[in-house]
Parts: structure tokens; sequence; C-alpha cells
């Protein structure tokens, strides 16, 4: 029985066993997969999901769970098994990120387009909120309303019962009311969620199927502690900050909000991000392969810096109080690569030790 089979039986995808490598310069190995994963969350009670990077469409699993030793799609085979010509409202299109919220559901965002440079179809760019212990979708905010049509939905953070999403394409910042479903957009444009340079890693820049440089806009997202700032960026960087209140009224027209950005750090090109409860940022540099900590009073130092570190992309910090690292190697796909592609197999999840405390809001 071939793959595609496997994922319309519902069966596990055993795409490669978890890692039993040593640790090295503080990085444990802890996952491995034949196709990148690009983002990793973990439940309270250890449960272990991840979201696959199908950049360019491919067929396979968007989102999955390690159990026993396999992937399997989650929350079934039907949110996985989109196609072209099938309707999107009920599958995940492409995913780009997943994460447990702060009641314990797991929250993917589906971009809803079926490729790099291909718009979202419509019913397909989607908030999914998926219930842990039925394994069942609890909730689908549906984003068509709040997008146009150069839109790219990219990343979620939560402040109580209000999510920020971030849209690289056309950049900007969705604010959703999660008990009305209702959402608005904040810094249309503005400068700081704008990409001033091209997106590059191990030194290149890459560029896309259409041989221009890539450009990522609004990227990188985290809400403070308090949750009284979120900081954030486009994928190329620096980091801005602004206090929340400005953007949870949404009578406060954008030429008020944006007086009241910040600058915060000079990050460069960056895979992804996670933010700890003592204020601490973590950013991965994908030119220095390392990670970065952004310490409250802005002090940039590196925190681990390792030639397996290649395009970490969506971090996330447990509850034991581990940085998990997803290797995601995607800088070396065909997409950016020529059609070639440069990954190295297998592609690794790694675990860091921070020993402190994440943001759970």
């Amino acid at each position: 029985m071939n793959r595609r089979s496997l994922l319309a039986a519902g069966m596990t995808l055993p795409f490669l066993a978890a890692c039993a490598m040593p640790i090295q310069n503080g990085l444990t190995p802890v996952l491995e997969s034949d196709t990148p994963i690009q983002g990793v969350t973990t439940s309270r009670d250890g449960r272990v999901f991840v979201v696959f990077a199908r950049l360019d469409g491919a067929e396979g699993p968007r989102v999955a769970e390690w159990v026993n030793g396999q992937y399997r799609p989650y929350p079934d085979a039907a949110w996985n098994a989109w196609r072209p010509g099938a309707a999107p409202n009920n599958a995940f299109v492409r995913a780009n990120a997943l994460r447990i919220g702060p009641e314990g559901d797991l929250w993917v965002v589906d971009t809803g387009s079926p490729g790099i440079g291909k718009p979202a179809l419509a019913g397909g760019p989607k908030l999914v909120q998926i219930d842990l212990a039925t394994n069942k979708a609890k909730r689908i905010y549906r984003l068509d309303e709040l997008t146009g049509e150069r839109s790219f939905i990219d990343d979620v953070r939560f402040n109580a019962r209000l999510a920020y999403v971030t849209d690289a394409g056309q950049p900007a910042i969705i604010v959703m009311d999660l008990d009305r479903g209702a959402g608005w957009r904040v810094l249309e444009g503005d400068p700081s969620l704008t990409a001033r340079r091209p997106l590059t890693a191990e030194g290149q820049e890459l560029r896309g199927p259409d041989g221009r440089p890539v450009l990522i806009h609004a990227d990188q997202v985290e809400v403070s502690q308090d949750g009284q700032w979120l900081y954030y960026q486009s994928c190329s960087g620096p980091m801005s900050r602004i206090a929340t209140r400005y953007l949870d009224d949404r009578n406060i027209a954008d030429s008020e909000r944006a007086r009241h950005v910040e600058p915060w750090a000079q990050t460069g090109s960056t895979g992804g991000t996670a933010i700890d409860a003592a204020g601490n940022i973590y950013a991965s540099d994908t030119d220095k392969l390392a990670i970065l900590r952004i310490a409250p009073d802005r002090t940039v130092t590196t925190l681990v810096q390792d030639p397996r570190l290649l395009w970490v992309d969506a971090m996330w910090i447990d509850e034991a109080g581990d940085l998990w690292l997803p290797a995601a190697q995607l800088n070396r796909l065909p997409a950016f690569q020529g059609g070639t592609s440069r990954v190295v197999q297998p592609v690794r999840v790694f675990k860091f030790t921070l020993g402190t405390q994440p943001v759970r809001r």
C-alpha cells in the first residue's frame, strides 16, 4: 500500500523513528522525518504535534501527531487529504503553523494557498481550533473577509480571548475576537511589518521560483506574559513592539497606532521565535545557524550556535522548560534552489534545556 493509500485509510505514516542520538552542544535530537517539519507544539500531558512544510502543495499530511513512534495525520485523514479541485473549507490546504492555545486546544493556521505564489482559495484561509479530548475540530474561524488577494496567513499568538494573526503577504496583523468570531486588520502596510530587505539563509539570498528575491512581511509574533506587549517583525527583521491596547481597540486609526510602534531588536533573517515567562525572546538566525536570546533589557546574546540548526522555524517552549527547535531547512527546498532540493536527510527536531517557564495566554 502506498503513502496515499495509507492516508486515505486513516493509517499511521511511519516517516522515520524518534532520534536516539547523543546530546551535542546542548542539543538533543528528539524527532526525525523525511519531510521538513516547520513547527512543533506539545500539550500539557505530553502529546506532540507537528506541521509539515508543503510549500509546493505536495501531497501528504499537513498536520500530524507523534504516536507510538509514528506520525499520524491529525485530527484525522480527511483533514489532511485535500487535493487540487477539492473543497478547502474543512481540510488543510497548506497549514503553516500550529500551537497549543491557552485553553489546551490545538490551533492550526491554514494559509489556504495551494503553493508558493499562488492565491488563497475561497474558503481556504482559516484558523482551526481542535479539541484534544475529542480529536475533532471545535471551531473554524474563516479569514476570507479579512484577507486580500496577496495575503499569506502566517502565524498566531493569543492574549486571553483575542488572537493575533500575521499576514506575511499583505503586511498587517489580524486581531480576532475568538468569542464573537469577528476580526479586524491593524497596522496595514506599516513599515514595521514590511520586509525591508530580501530574506537570507546560510549567507545566501533566497530567490523564489520566479527568480526574484524572497520578501516575507509580517511573520514572527509573540505576546508578553502580562499580555501588555506584542513583539513582531517581518521575516528579515528588525523586531518591533507595540502595546496591545492599541491593537485591541478596533476604533483606533492606524495612523495613531503607528505612533506607538517601538523598535526593539536589530534581528536579521529569522526562521522562528518563542518567548518565555521572564520576557526573554528566542529568535533563530538563519545565517548564523544560531538561536539568539533577546533579554527584556534588549540585550542580544547567542544561546546556541550549531551547523545542524538549519533554518529553525516555529519554536516551542514546553512545560518542562525545554525549547523545541525544528530545523526545517526551508531555504534548501526546491522552491528556493532553482527546482533542486538541497535538504539533507533526515530533517530533525532538537530540544535545548532553558529551565524557564513558557508564556501561556
